[in-house]
């Protein structure tokens, strides 16, 4: 079974890659994003919301325990700035208050899933 500061080390070096990612495909053009053939989760949009904050706060969590407040606020702004910058009609994107409550529930379940494994690896929160 892995340590708890295994699981701080592999998180602090995905999260970047994660937010990263999750920017990435978020504000890239519709347009560009189907002409690579990566649009195959469209029609799930909220689902694709939650999935990626469900990462964004487990990793953080298991990064940084100690920073967990200021970790929801930093998830909480950029799932607010992603709908903000999708208004910007250059990347043909569409914001929705919808999808900014789906990154909100997803961070809840992600910070879950980081208590869990906390517990799991013999850390308390």
């Amino acid at each position: 079974m892995l340590r708890l500061d295994s699981y701080q080390i592999v998180a602090r070096i995905a999260f970047p890659a994660a937010f990263a990612g999750v920017l990435l495909f978020a504000l890239l053009p519709e347009q560009l994003l189907q002409g690579l053939g990566l649009a195959f989760t469209f029609g799930h949009d909220k689902l694709n919301h939650a999935a990626a904050f469900v990462v964004l706060a487990a990793l953080g969590s298991l990064g940084w325990p100690e920073h967990k407040a200021k970790l929801i606020v930093l998830l909480v702004l950029t799932g607010a700035a992603i709908e903000g910058l999708q208004a910007v009609q250059l990347i043909g994107r569409h914001p929705d208050l919808f999808d900014w409550v789906a990154d909100c529930a997803g961070m809840a379940f992600g910070l879950t899933i980081a208590g869990w494994t906390k517990r799991l690896a013999g850390g308390l929160p």
